[in-house]
This record gives structure tokens, C-alpha cells and sequence, in this order.
């Protein structure tokens, strides 16, 4: 959704860079199976997608005027998949999470109270040197990498691509625990994108998320790029069927 398109004060402000996105096709029932209630998988030319990201959280704020010490940077490592939600005005396309990867217990924890997001805590790091862009976390006393190596100048994203497909999301849901389902809005705007050459995911990765997904990210991805980012307003959202 594009800034200024509520009128309600987001919950989360904070600036997103330097994702590094790395995506996977997958069977479409294990995404159906992983999908909040009342979504369905999203689908691109016919192909379900798994999409592990690691990007850097500046200047986070609580209603875009309270800084989130002691977390107000930090970076994430996410797995995520692309479901949508029929309505009367049309589908809402969006987001929701395996597991999502941070440094802070802070973080972590208001988003599982807030949302009921699958967070984790875990030690981790981040490089941008050249145009190579790498996020890493420990996991068992063991480092795991995610890194991308671009060249060439940031693109616009062309309508209808794959890269559209998996940036331009606003939507989010999440699974409750009583298996309702909450809904919440990201705004923010169109991202430009690096071209990668070479992508590295450290193996172990699929074996950290496990069963159902693991197989899918043991093989190689159909695709990766990195986004700049931008300034991102996150909202409370409800639960679906809920004002």
C-alpha cells in the first residue's frame, strides 16, 4: 500500500534497507496448509513461492514518534510466503511468516504478543561491503549466512514480474492461537532493485526451518534480488470478521 493511504496512526514506523531476497518454489499445498485462515495461496504464473529475506530496521518508533530503544536498529532474517484474501472489493494480497529471525528480545516480544508473529531471538550481523550484501545469525553455536552479490544500478520494478510479485505486498496476516487469524496493513512505497549475480545460503538454513519447507529450500531458488527499501509504517490491524 502506498504512504498516505490511511488515516489511521500506524502502530511501527522504521526504515527497511538493503533487503536481500532470495525466493523458492514450492508445493502449493504446503503453503495452503501453512496459510492463516481464511487466506488462500497467492500464486505467480501458476508458482507458489517461499521467500527467505534479511534486511536492516533503522530508526524504529512506536507511532512514528517513540524510539524503540534499545532496539531501534537491528536486522531480521525472515521466511515468508505470499497468501491473499477474497473480499467484496477485490483480493488483498499480502504476507505471511514461517519463522522471522532478530536480534532483540524486545522486538520479539511485543510482536508475539501484538501479532502472534513466529519470532526468535538469536545473535546476528550484517555486512554491506561493495556490492555484496550479507546477514548472518547463530543457531546452535553455528553461524548461518544469507548473502546476495549484486552489480549495476537499482531498476524500478516492471508491472506484472515476478520481482513485483514479491515486493509489492500490503497485506500481512497472522495465525492466533486460537486459530483465528489477524490481519494488518504495511505501507510503504514501490522499492527499486539490484540484479544479483551470485547468491549464497548457507545449507543448513533449510534444516533450521525444518519440516514442511525444508526441501524446497534445499534446492537451489528460482530467484534473487536486492531491494533499497524505503520508510515503512506498520499498523495494528484486528482480527478478521472483527472491526
Amino acid at each position: 500500500m502506498r504512504p498516505g493511504s490511511s488515516r489511521e496512526t500506524p502502530l511501527l514506523t522504521a526504515r527497511w534497507r538493503d533487503l536481500v531476497v532470495v525466493n523458492y518454489v514450492v508445493d502449493p499445498a504446503i503453503v495452503a496448509a501453512l496459510a492463516p485462515r481464511g487466506t488462500e495461496p497467492d500464486l505467480h504464473e501458476g508458482r507458489t513461492f517461499l521467500s527467505l529475506v534479511g534486511f536492516l530496521f533503522e530508526d524504529t518508533r512506536l507511532a512514528g514518534r517513540v524510539p524503540l530503544w534499545p532496539c531501534a536498529t537491528f536486522e531480521e532474517v525472515n521466511l515468508r510466503f505470499y497468501v491473499r484474501r477474497l473480499t467484496p472489493e477485490g483480493p488483498r494480497r499480502g504476507v505471511a511468516f514461517v519463522r522471522e529471525i532478530v536480534p532483540c528480545r524486545t522486538i520479539a516480544w511485543g510482536a508475539r504478543l501484538l501479532y502472534h508473529e513466529p519470532y526468535v531471538v538469536r545473535r546476528m550481523a550484517h555486512r554491506v561491503e561493495g556490492g555484496r550484501f550479507s546477514y548472518r545469525f547463530e543457531s546452535g553455536g553455528t553461524w548461518l549466512e544469507i548473502a546476495a552479490c549484486t552489480s549495476g544500478s537499482p531498476l524500478p520494478l516492471h508491472p506484472g514480474s515476478e520481482e513485483e510479485f514479491i515486493l509489492d505486498h500490503e497485506w500481512g496476516w497472522s495465525r492466533q492461537r486460537d486459530g483465528g487469524t489477524k490481519e494488518y496493513r504495511v505501507e510503504h512505497p514501490p522499492w527499486k532493485r539490484r540484479a544479483v549475480d551470485r547468491v549464497e545460503v548457507d545449507p543448513r538454513v533449510a534444516a533450521f526451518y525444518g519440516a514442511p519447507v525444508a526441501e524446497a529450500l534445499a534446492q537451489p531458488p528460482r530467484s534473487a534480488f536486492v531491494a533499497e527499501g524505503s520508510e515503512v509504517s506498520v499498523y495494528r490491524g484486528s482480527r478478521m470478521g472483527c472491526p
